[in-house]
């Protein structure tokens, strides 16, 4: 059956209800596996040795007091790996250091003993002389002339006139369309402005854990908390250099993720001490090692320029922006080059990012990554120049959003996109229209994601009592497998309970891409109907026999097969369980499949709305109200949906508001634990209200899009808007914390 991915219109039954969570009663008893769940006979506990140092040269190590405490069965450091890496080094360098130790926290060693508590004093044995190097964590200040060089030999790709010298900015990025300096030439008024964001940690309740096992012969099985272990099967086979099938992942239930377990940090170290050891080994990070050795989102520098006419029309917009992704190439300045300006109808634009190293822990995705700090950024200065013009706010973003057909910022034309949908329901909604309480602000910000297909496998089996097994390679992160038994079950057109959707494990499935880029329910949603589709025609077909007529002679309809055409009324309809009853009569077992690299993701806009509340004696920023306003295409869940938008919006106002991460004189993380990196607690948000619009996707069969990301993009201007609102003050810096407010307050 050919792969039909087009919108197809219709009545839905069970797509777009709110049946009860599959996963939520293991969840709430306890009997859910995470990542730290799972035991092993003759299981060895792994702690890794870190760098105290952020910028350090690997003189010596010296094992050998750890190597000879009773019950330490293996030590590994950066030798103990092969030489090549299949194309992972950076990958390989920042789970374990190679000749340097690159930031606070880097991985130096790693010992395998018969506890935990015996594995961290061994480790605490192994002797570390170092080469303490200068330092830099501050973006701006690693582009400096004369800054501490990170990675020798490094030079700028993706820009000619770059100097062939060592540089700390590993990559530059362009993007837009018309003639800037023309169109600004044209405006009567123009704002710009300059902003930084520090960098926020993921918050996931789970650290990172994995067991693993690696023989002698070089098969080897992993347990690990992650949102793609297929990507981990195929890294750390490569990094062990062993061949892809002889490693198995098995992904556990995760305690959060949002983009930050989209790689490794402790796999390929566990699987080196088991194969020395010869024992299974066990790793889970605590709370200090998640902070300062894993991956936070970057912290920017930004600069923003925009010009309009005075009839509230933007003729040409122009960013700089300058993001680190740590100690190693790969920020996402690329994803908030584009992402900028997305919201915008722009006769003239242009945006600039640099990838820059500074000695920090390898950046990692959160939610949207690169396009929060740009959105903090642009929406600020797009609400001055909306206040210079002297035009609602919300009016001048109405009279320069993106519609169907406009040329994006960044290079496509958009097809059908809810952006503007979401700025007159806005308009239209009781909260924009609400009075104000003495002393409160009220701002409104846009945010844009593009969202992600991807390479997606899955496949569906129909047992003998008419129940199906949905085997997806997916983990879910936001409530997935309630959605592919949703579709599954709207396909088939048998009860939701009827279905149970697992995430299977490297072996059984052919390779899925992570679950990340918000395109779980739309990719592996395509999949999923695909292969109940393939289903369908089989049993159809075995129908057919049953009855004796052609096959094109039998449709389905309700969850059972019907005669039609000259046929129609001679045999009384089969259901899916009579006829997979009869299964082992009519050729056997009866199943659908789907791999796909999906396409037509469809791009997400949402509008947020917020009221604030500023002290002026402490500056500390209370939110009063918040509403998010956002396009779903079709909302499968809508229960999900609403968790999503409010799940983004109360990270996007920590994020706002108290999150980032300091470091000392010396580079040294200072705040890494949930006491000191404050992340909002229920009494520091209000409800948040929500309103699910749906524009269909005509890239998907049901119209979906994703939308776990957008719901981040907007909390950070949203909050600054409001906060200028109330306060009179534009705030520059994310976050905007009691000391930084009331400081610009004092000014």
């Amino acid at each position: 059956m050919p792969l039909d991915t087009g919108h197809d219109a219709r009545t839905y039954k069970i797509v777009g209800q709110r049946p009860e969570r599959p996963d939520g009663v293991d969840k709430v008893t306890g009997r859910a596996r995470f990542g730290a769940d799972m035991t092993a006979p003759g299981m060895l506990w792994g702690v890794m040795l870190r760098s105290p140092h952020a910028h350090a040269r690997i003189v010596k190590i010296d094992a050998s007091r750890a190597e000879a405490l009773p019950g330490v069965h293996s030590v590994v450091t950066r030798a103990d790996f092969p030489k090549e890496s299949g194309g992972n080094d950076d990958v390989l360098d920042h789970c374990i250091a190679g000749e340097k130790a690159l930031y606070d926290g880097h991985g130096i060693a790693a010992v395998a003993a018969t506890s935990r508590a015996l594995a961290r004093r061994a480790a605490a044995l192994i002797e570390v002389e170092y080469e303490v190097l200068p330092h830099v964590t501050d973006v701006d200040a690693a582009i400096e002339p004369g800054a501490p060089i990170i990675r020798a030999g490094l030079r700028t790709s993706g820009d000619p006139d770059a100097a062939d010298a060592d540089t700390n900015i590993a990559s530059r990025h362009e993007f837009g369309h018309g003639d800037v300096d023309a169109g600004f030439a044209q405006a009567d008024v123009i704002v710009e402005r300059s902003f930084t964001t520090g960098a926020s940690h993921q918050g996931y309740i789970e650290p990172h854990a994995c067991l693993a096992t690696l023989n002698s012969g070089g098969q080897g099985e992993i347990w690990c908390c992650t949102q793609g272990h297929f990507a981990v099967r195929n890294t750390c086979a490569a990094i062990m250099g062993i061949e892809a099938s002889q490693l198995r992942v098995t992904a556990s239930e995760i305690g959060g993720g949002f983009g930050g377990k989209t790689t490794v940090f402790l796999e390929p170290v566990a699987l080196a001490l088991s194969r020395k050891s010869g024992r299974p080994v066990k790793m889970v990070m605590d709370r200090e090692d998640v902070f300062r050795a894993s991956g936070p989102t970057s912290s920017s520098s930004i600069d923003v320029k925009i010009g309009a006419t005075k009839d509230g029309r933007i003729v040409a917009a122009d960013a700089t922006l300058r993001y680190q992704g740590g100690a190693y190439p790969g920020s996402p300045v690329d994803m908030g080059s584009m992402s900028a300006f997305a919201c915008y109808d722009m006769p003239n634009v242009r945006t600039v990012g640099y990838d820059v190293l500074c000695n920090r822990p390898k950046q990692a995705a959160y939610r949207a990554p690169g396009a929060p700090m740009a959105a903090f950024a642009v929406e600020s200065v797009i609400d001055d120049l909306a206040r210079e013009l002297r035009i609602d706010v919300l009016d001048f973003r109405i009279r320069n959003a993106a519609k169907d057909g406009t040329q994006s910022s960044y290079g496509p034309k958009y097809d059908q996109i809810g952006l503007l949908p979401t700025l007159e329901a806005a308009k239209a909604h009781p909260h924009w229209t609400a009075p104000l309480k003495p002393g409160e602000g009220r701002g409104i910000a846009c945010g844009f994601w593009f969202n992600f297909g991807g390479e997606t496998c899955v496949s569906l089996n129909i047992n003998v009592d008419g129940t199906v097994g949905l085997s997806v390679g997916t983990p879910d992160i936001g409530g997935s497998r309630a959605s592919m038994c949703q579709m599954a079950a709207e396909e088939l057109g048998i009860p939701y309970a009827d279905i149970r959707t697992i995430v299977a494990d490297t072996a059984a499935l052919g390779y899925n891409d992570v679950t990340d880029g918000s395109r779980v329910t739309f990719a592996t949603g395509l999949a999923t109907i695909q292969a109940a589709r393939e289903a369908i025609g089989k049993l159809c077909d075995r129908a057919a026999q049953l009855w004796g007529i052609p096959a094109e002679a039998v449709e389905w309809r309700s969850g059972a097969a019907h005669p039609a055409g000259p046929n129609a009324g001679k045999f009384a309809p089969m259901t899916l369980a009579e006829i997979a009853a009869k299964g082992a009569e009519t050729g056997g077992p009866i199943a659908g499949h789907c791999e796909v690299n999906a396409d037509g993701a469809g791009v997400s806009f949402g509008t947020h709305i917020a009221d604030v509340a500023v002290d002026p004696g402490t500056g500390r920023t209370t939110v009063t109200r918040y509403t998010v306003i956002q396009d779903a295409g079709k909302a499968v869940h809508p229960a999900y949906v609403e968790g999503q938008f409010q799940g983004g919006a109360a990270q996007g106002i920590g994020w706002a508001l108290n999150e980032e991460y300091i470091y000392d004189d010396e580079g040294h993380l200072l705040n890494a634990g949930f006491l000191d990196y404050r992340i909002p607690v229920a009494s520091d948000l209000p409800m948040i209200d929500t309103q699910i619009l749906e524009i269909p996707n005509p890239g998907h069969p049901y119209g979906v899009r994703g939308v776990g990301e957008t719901p981040i993009v907007p909390p950070l201007p949203t909050i600054a808007n409001a906060i200028r609102d109330a306060a009179g003050v534009r705030m520059t810096h994310a976050p905007m914390s009691p000391p930084r407010v009331l400081a610009a307050l004092k000014a």
